[in-house]
C-alpha cells in the first residue's frame, strides 16, 4: 500500500539512504495517482518527502519541482516551502528563497529556520543587488487566515498534522544539524574566497560536501581549483555539480575554462554550447567560445 511504502521510505531516509527512499516515495505516488483528488494531502506529503531526499543529494532542481507540485496540492505547506527555499538558496536563486522563507513566516511566525533563512537572504541580496534589493523581489503571496490557523492548530487525526517546526518521527526534515553545518562551512568558504585565500576555502568546501552534497558548493570549489591551477580537480567538481543540476550555468562555464587549460577544446566547446542553450546572451560564454574556436 502507499502508506506502507511511505513508512519504508521514511526508514530508508533515517538510515541516510536517500536514493532508495526517493524510489519508495515514487512507487507510493504512482499507487495514489489513480485515487484522484481524495489523496491530495497524502500525495503532497510524499512529494515533500521525496523533495527532502533530493535536497540531501543536492538535486536542487528536482527538489524545487517536487515542492512546487506539493504546494499545488496543499497550498502553503510549511515543509514544502522550507525545502523549496533551501533548494533555491543552494541554487543561489536568493530572491525566490527569500519569498518562500517570508511566506513560511506568514503561516507560522515561530519557525526559526525561516527567520534564519530571511536573515541570510537579506544579507545575500544586499551584497548582490545593493540597497534597492527589495524593489527587485517577486511578489510575496498573501497567506489566507484559514491556512495560518490550519497549521497552527492541526486536528489530532489529520494526516500530516504535525507541528510545522518539527518533523514527525521517521519523516525527512531538511533542518537537520548536518545540513545547517554544511551551509555554515560553505559560507565560511565564501568569505575566504573574498579574502583571496582559495586554498583554505577549498578545505571549508570539502568539509561542507562531506556533510551535504550541494551543487553550489561544488561550483565554488571548482572556482578555487581554477585559481590554484588545479584544472583536473576543477573539471571533476563541475562534473559532480552537473550530475546534480544538468543545466547549471556556472558548472558548464567553469568546466569549459578548465578544459581550455587542459587543451581539451572539443569538450569545452560542447559545454559552452550547452550553456548557451540556457543563456544565449551570456557574454562571458560567447567570448570563451570564440577563443576555443580559434
Amino acid at each position: 500500500s502507499a502508506s506502507a511504502l511511505r513508512r519504508a521510505g521514511n526508514e530508508e531516509f533515517c538510515r541516510g539512504q536517500y536514493g532508495p527512499a526517493a524510489e519508495l516515495y515514487t512507487r507510493a505516488l504512482k499507487l495514489l495517482e489513480a485515487a484522484g483528488e481524495g489523496a491530495a494531502e497524502e500525495r503532497s506529503i510524499l512529494l515533500a518527502n521525496r523533495a527532502a531526499c533530493y535536497l540531501k543529494d543536492g538535486a536542487c532542481s528536482l527538489c524545487v519541482a517536487d515542492c512546487s507540485s506539493a504546494l499545488e496540492l496543499v497550498p502553503f505547506g510549511v515543509k514544502s516551502l522550507l525545502r523549496r527555499a533551501a533548494a533555491y538558496e543552494a541554487l543561489e536563486r536568493y530572491q525566490l528563497a527569500y519569498v518562500d522563507y517570508k511566506t513560511v513566516l506568514q503561516v507560522d511566525c515561530t519557525i526559526q529556520a525561516a527567520h534564519d533563512g530571511v536573515n541570510r537572504m537579506t544579507k545575500a541580496l544586499l551584497e548582490k543587488d545593493g540597497v534597492n534589493w527589495r524593489q527587485k523581489l517577486p511578489p510575496i503571496p498573501a497567506v489566507p487566515v484559514s491556512a495560518q490557523t490550519r497549521w497552527c492548530v492541526p486536528s489530532a487525526g489529520a494526516p500530516g498534522a504535525n507541528t510545522p517546526g518539527t518533523a514527525p518521527r521517521g519523516e525527512p526534515d531538511q533542518t537537520a544539524a548536518g545540513t545547517e553545518k554544511a551551509r555554515t562551512l560553505k559560507e565560511e568558504g565564501n568569505e575566504l574566497v573574498k579574502k583571496g585565500n582559495h586554498k583554505k576555502a577549498v578545505e571549508k568546501y570539502s568539509e561542507s560536501i562531506k556533510l551535504n552534497q550541494e551543487c553550489a558548493t561544488y561550483t565554488n570549489r571548482a572556482l578555487c581549483y581554477l585559481t590554484l591551477k588545479q584544472y583536473k580537480e576543477a573539471v571533476q567538481d563541475c562534473t559532480e555539480a552537473l550530475r546534480l543540476d544538468p543545466e547549471n550555468v556556472k558548472a558548464l562555464y567553469r568546466r569549459a575554462q578548465a578544459l581550455k587549460e587542459l587543451k581539451d577544446y572539443k569538450s569545452g566547446i560542447a559545454d559552452l554550447k550547452s550553456l548557451l542553450k540556457t543563456e544565449p546572451k551570456n557574454t562571458a560564454a560567447l567570448r570563451l567560445l570564440q577563443e576555443l574556436n580559434r
